[in-house]
């Protein structure tokens, strides 16, 4: 799993792109903060090599709790820039940073 993150000059905002490799799943989407947990818009694009990849607009100077939903399951991304317990999940989340 990786996560890249592009920061734009014109504006307040960062391309974050999400790579889950994933060869035997259905579908992959990321939930999060920025999408209220909705997996609905954020479904990742299975690419031919058997990856998941998607590319988000963030605003910056904030930071996102977030984790993959892999058919159906929930996964946190090893390459995160912290880790934060939530209550309402009863685990750790994955924490973005911007």
């Amino acid at each position: 799993m990786a996560i890249k993150k592009q920061y734009l000059k014109s504006k307040p905002v960062c391309k974050v792109t999400f790579t889950v490799p994933a060869e035997e799943a259905k579908k992959v989407a990321v939930v999060g903060d920025f999408n209220n947990w909705n997996p609905k818009g954020s479904t990742l694009k299975k690419l031919k090599n058997g990856t998941f990849k998607g590319t988000f607009d963030l605003p910056t100077e904030n930071s996102y709790e977030f984790r993959y939903l892999v058919d159906g399951s929930y996964t946190n991304e090893e390459a995160a820039d912290r880790y934060q317990w939530n209550d309402y999940a009863g685990t750790e989340n994955a924490v973005l940073e911007l």
